[in-house]
This record gives C-alpha cells, structure tokens and sequence, in this order.
C-alpha cells in the first residue's frame, strides 16, 4: 500500500480544524477586479473633473458681458460675448505679451536643453566621486527657491544694465531651470547602452560626433520632458519677472496678466478672458509633445 493511500485512510483527529476550504465562487475574482477597475476610473474622473473646474469657470465668465449677472457656472443663455477678448488684446497688451513670453521661452528653453545635455553626459557617463559629489550639489540647487536670491540678482542684473531686457531674463529662466535638466538627462543617459557609444568610437567618432550623431538622437524622450517642464515653468513665471520686466513693452504673459487684473478687478470677465488666453499655447504645445513625455520622465528609472 503506497503512502499516500495510508494517509487517506487515517481517520481524523478529533477536535483538528478543518481544512481551508478550496472551492471558490466562479468569476468572484474577474468581479472584484473589474469593481476595483471601476472605481479607480471613477476616481480619476473626479480628479480630472476637480482639475478642469477653474478654466470651465473661467471660460464661462469669460465669454459673458459685464451686465451679465448670472451665474459663473451657466454659459451665457443670450449669446457669446467675445468683447472681453478684444479689452485684453487692446487695454491689457496681451498678445504682446504672449509674444515676448515665446521669444523668452524659446531661447531659453533651447538654452537649457543644450546646456543640460552637454552637462549632463560626463556625470553620467564618469561616476566617479567628484561627479556624484557635482550632481548631488545640482540636485541640491533644486530645492534653493528662486525669492531667496532675489536681492543679489536683482543688484548684479542692474550693474550689468540687463534689467528691462530679453537676453537678462533668458540668462535668469537659463540658469533656473538648469539644475532639473541636468539631472533629468543625467538620469536618462544611465539607461542608455554604453554598446553603441563604444562602436562608434571604434568605427572613428571623435567626442562631437559621439554627442550630435550617437548619443543627443536618442535623447528625444527626455528633450520633450525638459521642453515642457521648462516651458511651462518659464512662461508661467512670475516671482522673478515681475522684478526684472518692470516696462510694459517687454513684460512676460504673467506680469502682464497680474497687472491687467488689478486694473480690471472690476471686470472679471475680461481678466478670465486674458488668463485664458495665456495658457492656450502651452496647451497646444503640450497637446504636440505628450507621447514623449510620461515615456521620457520614468526612463532613468528603468535600470
């Protein structure tokens, strides 16, 4: 008699509990998963809906004439008003603005990217002490709020005649935003394969043409994360390009939109008519580069 037939006959200790039951109710797994997949889509809902509240709110108001009284969460029940447009495009310089927000963007946008890059691939590639020393002191320059070296700034840009200018916002947005490029591209370039880098030395690349022709080609996915992280901190501004953009003719979108609002506080609808008419390209530019930037930011974290 084998093993296993004299276990079967042993009868049962008494008071023994009793075994776990297996049989389980079919499709009680599929069910919780998909109740579970319901509520977190539910959720995400409420949050999406939670995010998008402000701009319905200030679209609606927005699109109402002053002597319209009704509700901000009611679109105008007569007719859209597109007046308001037209006082922030004419008394509040808006699209003025928006301009010379591209032009400072832009260029120091570019700025960052290039810099960052060219920074970036020595700690990345040599991690040797000093480097790791290097970037956890940029990491650390992350933390450092803008405000708190205001003073100084303000005081060199005055000696150096670079207030009321673009080249001295661009160099200011350049150098506040280079400590997160760094470590974004630093952190990517870990996750590429050293492989391809050696066979291009191999085959005669020299350290420019290992950059421009090997190694910057593949950084697409993290260049969009740096666009847009940058971009929207950049033409979001307003700490600093408040203090260093005092004229009108060279005002950024936020300063602008903060001083049309103290003088329209009274009308509301051509305020929201100029904040919205301010976040609408970074919206588009977002709308461009999405693909490649939830792919770019969890990247570095592959290896």
């Amino acid at each position: 008699m084998t093993q296993a037939l004299k276990e079967d006959l042993v009868p049962p200790r008494i008071g023994a509990p009793a075994p776990p039951a297996t049989n389980k109710v079919p499709g009680a797994h599929a069910t919780g998963k998909r109740v579970g997949a319901i509520a977190i889509g539910a959720g995400l809902i409420v949050v999406i809906l939670v995010q998008l509240l402000p701009f319905y709110v200030a679209l609606t108001t927005a699109l109402k004439a002053k002597a319209d009284l009704s509700s901000q969460w009611l679109f105008p029940m007569v007719g859209l008003y597109w007046g308001n447009f037209v006082t922030a495009i004419s008394d509040g310089n808006i699209l003025q603005a928006i301009g010379n927000s591209a032009i400072v963007t832009l260029f120091s946008t570019a700025l960052v990217c290039a810099l960052g890059a060219l920074a970036a691939y020595p700690l990345a590639r040599r991690q040797t002490t000093l480097n790791r020393a290097v970037l956890l002191l940029i990491i650390g320059l992350i933390m450092i709020p803008p405000l708190s070296i205001l003073v100084p700034l303000y005081s060199m840009l005055n000696q150096l005649h670079a207030i009321n200018s673009y080249w001295g916002i661009i160099l200011v947005m350049t150098t506040a935003q280079l400590p997160l490029s760094i470590f974004l591209y630093s952190s990517f370039m870990r996750s590429l394969p050293v492989a391809v880098e050696e066979a291009a030395v191999m085959d005669g690349a020299n350290l420019f043409q290992l950059l421009f022709w090997v190694v910057f080609p593949m950084l697409k996915p993290v260049t969009a994360t740096v666009i847009i992280l940058t971009g929207v901190a950049i033409w979001n501004d307003f700490a600093l390009s408040v203090y260093v953009l005092t004229d009108p003719a060279v005002k950024t979108i936020a300063p602008a939109i903060g001083a049309f609002f103290a003088t329209q506080s009274s009308n509301l609808g051509a305020a929201a008519a100029a904040s919205i008419m301010g976040f609408v390209p970074v919206l588009i530019a977002y709308l461009f580069l999405q693909r490649y930037f939830i792919r770019g930011m969890v990247a570095g974290a592959e290896k």
